[in-house]
Formats: structure tokens, sequence, C-alpha cells
């Protein structure tokens, strides 16, 4: 069970009351928990997911509102989410992208199909999602970027059986980076989170228990966990941590 103390940072105190959050792949998983965690912290919401309408109420959430779609590429989701930011009336002011497929197999079996979801998905939309809405952030000097890794994707590794997903989920930190780098003078900030395995619904029993088996401790952290902590990280006046590529994977050495 998540035990974690969730007693601050509280709607009073979070730096994110009152401000416009829009989760992508916020309706499942760790983006699930990131959601719940953001309207705790009195944030309004854009939630989306390829369901986002229909999980949303199960949620538990405040003022928020739903996008439904699902990924083909960058450019056609862009094209979309401005449609319905436009119904909304509103630009987000926090950015947090925790959506990417993950396909597990040697490299010698990858398809050019599979680098194409996989880097389109996990690099491009994340660096699209970036160029779209940094110009904004920077105009009303105030943004805040979190995404979402994989497990040891804070550096270059070598992968026996993930190493297409790895490879676009490590550029992230250049992506970090260059925005932290950009906006630095504009109060917008830009962190990775790259966790260890994590306990979600996209998980059969089998893969939990051997993903399970990688980490120190043989369990998986819970969502709740690696959603505090990695708002925590861009929850702040001022945001030292821009720029930062953070491990949560709790020493994992596979």
């Amino acid at each position: 069970m998540d035990t974690a103390n969730t007693d601050k940072p509280s709607t009073d105190t979070s730096t994110f009351h009152g401000r416009f959050a829009l989760v992508v792949g916020g309706s499942g998983g760790i983006g699930r928990a990131i959601s719940i965690e953001l309207s705790r912290r009195g944030a309004r919401i854009l939630v989306h997911g390829t369901h986002a309408s229909e999980r949303a109420p199960g949620m538990n959430l405040g003022p928020h509102e739903t996008f439904d779609a699902e990924f083909t590429n960058p450019s056609g989701f862009i094209r979309a989410l401005d449609a319905r930011l436009d119904k909304i009336g509103a630009e987000p002011d926090i950015v947090i992208c925790a959506f990417g497929p993950f396909r597990e197999k040697p490299l010698a079996k990858y398809t050019a199909e599979d680098w194409e979801l996989l880097t389109l998905a996990n690099l491009a939309l994340p660096g699209a999602l970036a160029s779209r809405f940094l110009p904004g952030m920077i105009e009303k000097r105030y943004g805040r970027f979190l995404f979402f890794g994989g497990t040891r994707t804070d550096g270059i590794h070598a992968y026996r059986k993930t190493a297409a997903y790895a490879a676009a989920k490590t550029g992230l930190g250049v992506l970090a980076k260059s925005v932290a780098a950009e906006g630095a003078a504009h109060n917008v900030a830009a962190v990775v989170v790259c966790p260890g395995p994590t306990e979600t619904e996209y998980l059969d029993n089998e893969t939990k228990r051997r993903h399970a088996s990688l980490t120190p401790t043989g369990s998986l952290a819970q969502p709740g966990y690696v959603a505090r902590t990695s708002l925590d990280l861009i929850d702040a006046e001022p945001c030292i941590a821009s720029g930062a590529i953070v491990s949560l994977d709790g020493g994992v050495a596979p």
C-alpha cells in the first residue's frame, strides 16, 4: 500500500495552486498519480488519455478538463491538443509528459515500425510539447516541464531488451537541459525523472514479478511515491532543480 506522507505541500503551500497543468498520459499509471497529486496541490488539470473522459471521473479530481486522443504522430497530436485548448480558452502553466509506449525485445528483433513509434512517442512528442509551449511560458515568465524517462536512462548504457525505448528516453535529458538553459532567465524550468520499476495497471503479474526481481528490495515502486517526489522537484520558486535528470530507481543495477 502507498503510505507516503501526503501532508505537504498542501493546496495552501504549493506553488501550483491556481495553475493550469496539462498531463499527457494522465489517466493511467504514473500519470494518473501525477494528476491526482496535482489536484491535491490546487492545480486545475487537463487530463489526457485514450479514454480520459471515462477514467477521470473515478480519480476524485478537483477542477479538471479531459482530452481523449490516441497518439499516431506528434504533429497530429499537437493539432488535436490545440483544438482542445482553444475550447477551454487557456494555455498550460505546467506541462507533464507521462506518456510513452514500451516494447521489450532484443535489438535484432526491433522493426523499423518499432523504432518509428518508440522514437516519435517517447522523444519527438515531448520535444514538440516543449517547442509548442515554451514561448508562451517565457512570455508570462512562468513555466514548468516534467518529462518521464525510463529506468537507467539518466545516462548512456547498453540494453539487451529495451534499446529502442531507452535510446529515445535517454534523449529527454538533452531536451530538459535545453529548456532549462533557454528558460532560466524567465522562470521556466524542466526536469527529467527516471523511475525504477513501478507498479501500474499496464503490467501483467509475470512482468511485475520479473521487474521486482531487478530491484534491491525485490518490490516495485508505488506510483504515488513517484508522483509526489517528481512534483516536489518542480513545485518550487525558484526551481533550482531545473535541468536535472533524476533517478528514482532505488539503486537498480541489472
